[in-house]
């Protein structure tokens, strides 16, 4: 193997052994990590999703919004449960019942975001990007506890039969 092609595989295996390590922690720092980690990798999907469909695909525009928004949802409740908030026992709650909570609060974000970005850049007077990234903020951090507390969160002992 060239020299090169040492370097890039110890990157890679570097890389990989920091997810891993990363992955592997349970406090509060480390799943704040891991959520902001999967928020940005699920923000390229769904960006690239609707992109590729409408600019090289052809399909319109929010035909291609909607299937991204779809796709973002599918990928980021998987990495939610493989990877931001893994846990070494088991979750309190089998996969669909954390799917029937995590729907609504993702429809909850959707409306909330829509609605503030579209009445108040008018009510004070700035642009629609000034409203929408500390409503992402506020929603992001409303998530991240919610999640927590009550959506992919651990089975104490008792709970364990409930698991999956």
């Amino acid at each position: 193997m060239s020299e090169a092609g040492t370097t890039s595989w110890r990157q890679s295996h570097a890389a990989l052994a920091f997810l891993h390590d990363i992955r592997s922690q349970g406090g509060l720092f480390s799943q704040g990590f891991r959520f902001a980690l999967s928020g940005g990798f699920v923000a390229l999907v769904y960006l690239a999703t609707t992109t590729v469909l409408h600019s090289v695909l052809g399909v319109p525009f929010q035909i291609a919004l909607a299937i991204g928004f779809a796709v973002g949802m599918a990928v980021h409740f998987t990495l939610q449960r493989l990877f931001v908030w893994r846990h070494p026992g088991q979750f309190a709650l089998p996969a669909h019942h954390q799917a029937a909570r995590y729907l609504p609060m993702a429809g909850v974000q959707y409306g909330v975001t829509a609605l503030s970005t579209a009445r108040l850049p008018g009510l004070l007077g700035v642009p629609a990007e000034m409203v929408y990234v500390p409503t992402m903020l506020v929603v992001a951090a409303i998530n991240f506890a919610v999640f927590r507390g009550r959506v992919f969160h651990p089975g104490s002992p008792a709970e364990e039969t409930c698991g999956e």
